[in-house]
């Protein structure tokens, strides 16, 4: 199927780009794209806030030769429907449910890779470790994005017993979420997102991240950026404060994780992963000098490291020694 861009269209993906529709069992209709042959490792690729599935479209381009790769517009996004109504349908319990959909239509017999950045990674911590998606993923890369249950419990250790170097991480990554909390806030992100905000938001990404701002129909971000980013916003409020609050106490992954993390990112410090590897027993951390949007600024580097981790774990490779230390 060739390049799948119309007037008005969410952006372009990579040239033989074939999607479809899945519906969930509750009406929720996710856009899903697909390139390489189906017979090899699958690898699904999970988009962030405000993005699409567009975000991942160089990454995609440069994996395809090797795997068979799934793209999907999360809920509320690009292609993708919206529930409604809004409040309460954008839960990582109904997240979970979405990924499992999409599982189930592209690689039903045979565990996945999973590759989530921003709030793809943060879902997809949610996906690695609830136990009834044991066995539907084989290893998952986490960028820019951490696990709301991790996150809690690092905020409760460090209220717990505090310590100057606890308390300045605490405030620390408080000045970095200034964003989340005026996504809390009702009406305003929605008002700001369809008006000036959704209109300079290429600009703010050419000046703070050095992505071009192309504004072509199919340039990303894409077209339906505002919508998006007005649905998103329930991302934070169905989610943010409840986990937060009350992490669940069994929150270990249950697959191998590679966490890569960019050193300049505006929106997370590198010190919330410092008590990883009381989660993950098989971790492999990497660092990498760039800011938050790293699939789109550093799609070769990104797109090296998943082959590789998934190389290493896909079912029946051998193990290599020291896999997965950091």
């Amino acid at each position: 199927m060739s390049e799948q861009v119309t007037p008005g269209s969410p952006g372009p993906l990579p040239a033989g780009a074939r999607e479809r529709t899945v519906r969930t069992r509750e009406g929720v209709e996710l856009c899903v794209a697909e390139l390489g042959e189906t017979g090899r490792p699958t690898v699904v690729l999970v988009h962030g806030y405000p993005d699409s599935k567009e975000v991942w479209s160089e990454v995609a381009a440069r994996l395809r030769d090797r795997f068979h790769v799934v793209l999907y517009d999360v809920r509320g996004c690009g292609r993708s429907t919206a529930p409604r109504p809004l409040r309460g349908g954008f839960t990582l319990e109904k997240l979970t449910g979405d990924f499992l959909t999409v599982l189930d239509a592209v690689s039903p017999d045979r565990p996945v890779h999973l590759v989530g950045h921003d709030w793809g990674s943060v879902q997809s911590w949610e996906f690695v470790t609830v136990p009834h998606t044991g066995g539907r993923i084989a290893s998952f890369t986490s960028i820019s994005g951490p696990s709301l249950d991790h996150f809690g419990h690092w905020i409760r250790r460090r209220l717990a017993r505090p310590t100057p170097r606890g308390v300045a991480q605490l405030l620390g990554q408080g000045a970095k979420s200034w964003y989340v909390y005026l996504l809390h806030t009702p009406v305003l992100p929605e008002l700001a997102w369809k008006g000036p905000l959704g209109r300079r938001w290429p600009r703010l990404l050419e000046r703070f991240e050095g992505l071009p701002a192309d504004p072509s129909p199919a340039a990303y971000p894409v077209a339906s950026l505002p919508t998006d980013a007005a649905h998103g916003a329930w991302l934070y409020r169905d989610n943010v404060l409840p986990r937060l609050r009350r992490p669940r106490p069994d929150c270990r992954a249950h697959v191998p994780v590679q966490l890569v993390i960019p050193t300049r990112d505006a929106f997370l410090d590198a010190r919330l992963y410092d008590d990883l590897e009381r989660w993950v027993p098989r971790l492999t951390r990497r660092t990498l000098p760039a800011r938050h949007w790293v699939p789109r600024t550093r799609p070769d580097q990104l797109a090296a490291w998943i082959g590789e981790f998934v190389r290493r774990h896909e079912p029946g490779a051998p193990e290599r020694p020291g896999a997965g230390k950091p």
